[in-house]
């Protein structure tokens, strides 16, 4: 990977004209050896290739490896790059050219002052001189060792050419073109008028530069209007899930919320980080992790590669697509995954959601298996925990009066809009966008990205989306307009919400937000659904219908329904609405709508969604791990504290939120920002999510996390240690 990287800044650097008939050396530290890459000796940098770099350790001697450099030898500053790597840690990346400008002032022996802001962020205090010595020596290398340990990141070497240094390759190839840059100007003003250059002030220069060096970190945000830090003092103890551990004796006694998050303020702290250039791992970390993957999950790579010959993209399930390949997991139990190769993790995935009791639960899966040694995962015909499962979420959610199971939760979505329509005879269907609401025809409209309308909506024809429309998140204004608009097209028959914000949150609504809805709904004659799939049983066992004391019409199940088991879905509601459910062929008249599934509600499924829901009201799984979100929570806002990190930790119980990127954020109300920033803040998620599996965090796409009850304080607090380890880590900490 280091040699790639020496590879692209020589074709960068070769595209700008900065080697054209210049000569010059570039390397790239190895991380996590006492090795850096570097291009080699009398060779065109054009037809360079992977292969052609040299390995050197920081005692400047070649070390030529199988499939390496071959015959060809490295520079001859190879020296000099070994001595810069030793005594400067932070740097990671080395431009040596011959520029003609910045080789000007070299003949000249002239250092650059102060000149501008840019310079002194980026280059130092100043550009010295650093004394002649001949091309290749031991006494050029020492002459450049006793210079780089001011600190600063350019260099001008005396009769030679110039020296610039990065944090990662993309900084030295900035460092070099700026450096150039600032010589242009400064040979220019001292042949016009020579002995008048005026520069930044001493004490300025200072205040400046010491700023740079001292907080690095917060560069992005002098940048613009940042929100303050969410402080965190040093010896505040975090909260205990321990301290609830006697809530278990009583059965459903709260919610997974202990108090509610101003959403105000998080929202402003997400939109500073959005208007913010993004902030990622440095380029050794970045590599360290890559190395990660590549030497300790090769049994992962080699299963999936195998996959991709048989199965599109080489996964079944979108929450597996992750970077740089995906993990094959073999076993999970409570707090933990372990993967093909043996190395474990703590899962904070949980798979999407669904197990708050933690992973494989065995008082669960024991109960499961006796009703499956008799029953067998599916009969074709009724079993008695179609019933108990009705039974039991009737009980903890009195307004679910009926129910009916289905296999998934895009299964219960397509239902309940089908219900709607067909119960108020109206044709119009509102969703917030960016919200999920599964993959039907109907409502891959606004996916993710607020505004995006069709923009998701491949293979599926006009005519399905034709009835959907959008309101962006919060905007209780534009839903209003949408229903009144809706009014002239035959009316609204539904309006769909995630009820703590689109994507679990990621959006956090108003506490008071689905009331307003609620009253919305009721104004124009539309059903109000609230998608469950993942806050039902996870809030409480209310659900957030519960807990925000709002009754939605029809409620949309997933996931925890069957507590992580297989065909996990369904929707339920009052009487009155789901007297359209009736099931039968005849559909008495036309006043049922058509649903099916033959492994819909099969004892599998029914008896491990009844036995999950019992346990969880008889630990109160709920309210546990949300006191682990909230400790976990707490103790990322430390952490980003303490780094002085512009990422955004936050909470609604049982699911946190670490946005590094805030990729989610964006939208179509700002298109270019959205089309310019998309994928470079996706990737940095990307990175993030990997780097947090590296350190043995599993989390879902590297910005959002569900806790279990496995989840216990020891858990949560090694976790924050792998989290300290990792944000160590980002650049300019």
């Amino acid at each position: 990977m280091s040699r790639q990287h020496v590879v692209d800044m020589c074709r960068t650097m070769l595209d700008r004209g900065y080697l054209k008939a210049t000569e010059g050396n570039v390397s790239v530290r190895v991380p996590g050896h006492q090795l850096y890459a570097v291009t080699p000796s009398n060779y065109d940098y054009d037809k360079m290739r992977v292969e052609d770099v040299c390995i050197v350790d920081f005692q400047g001697k070649h070390v030529p490896d199988v499939g390496g450099a071959g015959g060809l030898v490295p520079s001859i500053e190879c020296g000099m790059h070994a001595n810069v790597y030793r005594e400067r840690p932070d740097v990671n990346a080395i431009v040596h050219t011959h520029q003609p400008y910045a080789s000007a002032l070299a003949f000249l022996r002239k250092p650059i002052p102060a000149l501008t802001d840019e310079q002194v962020r980026f280059l130092g205090k100043e550009v010295a001189i650093i004394d002649y010595a001949p091309s290749g020596t031991g006494f050029l290398a020492k002459n450049v060792q006793k210079k780089v340990v001011s600190g600063d990141n350019a260099f001008i070497i005396a009769n030679h050419g110039v020296v610039a240094l990065g944090t990662d390759p993309s900084r030295a190839v900035f460092n070099m073109a700026l450096l150039e840059k600032v010589s242009i100007a400064y040979l220019m003003a001292l042949t016009s008028e020579a002995g008048k250059v005026y520069t930044i002030p001493a004490t300025i220069r200072e205040i400046a530069f010491s700023k740079l060096k001292k907080d690095e970190k917060r560069i992005a945000s002098q940048i613009v209007d940042a929100v303050e830090p969410v402080r965190v003092p040093e010896d505040e103890e975090l909260p205990s899930v321990a301290t609830h551990a006697d809530i278990a004796e009583t059965a459903a006694s709260g919610y997974m919320i202990s108090e509610y998050l101003d959403v105000d303020d998080t929202m402003r702290r997400l939109k500073a980080l959005v208007s913010q250039p993004i902030r990622g791992l440095r380029h050794d970390a970045l590599l360290d992790v890559l190395n990660y993957f590549d030497t300790k999950c090769t049994a992962s790579r080699e299963i999936t590669e195998r996959a991709k010959l048989r199965i599109p993209g080489g996964v079944q399930h979108n929450l597996a697509f992750n970077y740089p390949f995906p993990l094959a997991v073999d076993r999970a139990h409570g707090a933990y995954l372990t993967d093909r190769d043996g190395n474990v993790y703590i899962d904070f995935l949980q798979a999407g959601g669904p197990t708050i009791l933690g992973s494989n639960y065995g008082p669960v899966n024991e109960q499961v298996a006796a009703v499956i040694a008799e029953s067998g995962p599916v009969t074709g015909l009724f079993h008695e925990y179609e019933l108990k499962l009705a039974e039991i979420i009737n009980q903890h959610m009195p307004h679910i009066e009926m129910y009916r199971s289905l296999g998934s939760g895009t299964e219960a979505v397509m239902a309940a809009v089908r219900a709607a329509r067909a119960k108020t005879g109206k044709k119009m269907v509102i969703k917030v966008g960016g919200a999920y609401h599964g993959w039907s025809d109907t409502v891959v409209y606004g996916l993710r990205v607020p505004g995006s309308f069709r923009m998701n909506a491949k293979g599926i024809p006009w005519g399905a989306t034709g009835r959907t429309r959008e309101a962006f998140p919060h905007d209780l204004g534009t839903l209003k307009r949408k229903l009144i608009e809706n009014r002239v097209r035959g009316g609204t028959a539904a309006v769909i919400v995630e009820p703590f914000g689109p994507e679990s949150g990621t959006r956090p609504v108003p506490k008071d937000f689905n009331a307003a809805v609620r009253k919305l709904c009721d104004e124009f004659g539309a059903m109000l659904i609230f998608d469950e799939v993942v806050t039902g049983f996870r809030t409480g066992m209310g659900g957030a219908a519960g807990y925000f004391g709002v009754k939605p019409d029809l409620t949309v199940f997933g996931k925890a329904v069957s507590g992580g088991y297989p065909m996990a879905g369904g929707v339920g509601g009052s009487a009155e609405v789901m007297s359209v459910f009736g099931s039968g062929l005849d559909g008495k008249s036309g006043a049922h709508i058509q649903v099916g599934g033959t492994l819909s509600a099969n004892p599998l499924s029914c008896a491990a969604g009844y036995f999950a829901i019992q346990e969880m009201a008889r630990t109160n799984a709920p309210v546990l791990a949300g006191r682990a979100g909230d400790r976990l929570t707490r103790g990322l806002q430390k952490l980003l504290d303490k780094y002085g990190l512009p990422y955004v930790a936050y909470n609604q119980g049982s699911i946190v939120h670490l946005e590094c990127s805030g990729v989610m954020l964006l939208d179509m109300r700002n298109p270019i920002k959205l089309f310019k920033e998309n994928k470079a803040r996706k990737t940095l998620m990307e990175q993030m999510g990997a780097a947090y599996a590296a350190h043995g965090i599993i989390t879902l796409a590297g910005s959002r996390m569900y806790t279990s009850m496995a989840d216990t304080d020891e858990v949560i607090d090694d976790a924050l240690t792998r989290f300290d380890q990792v944000f160590a880590q980002v650049e300019g900490v």
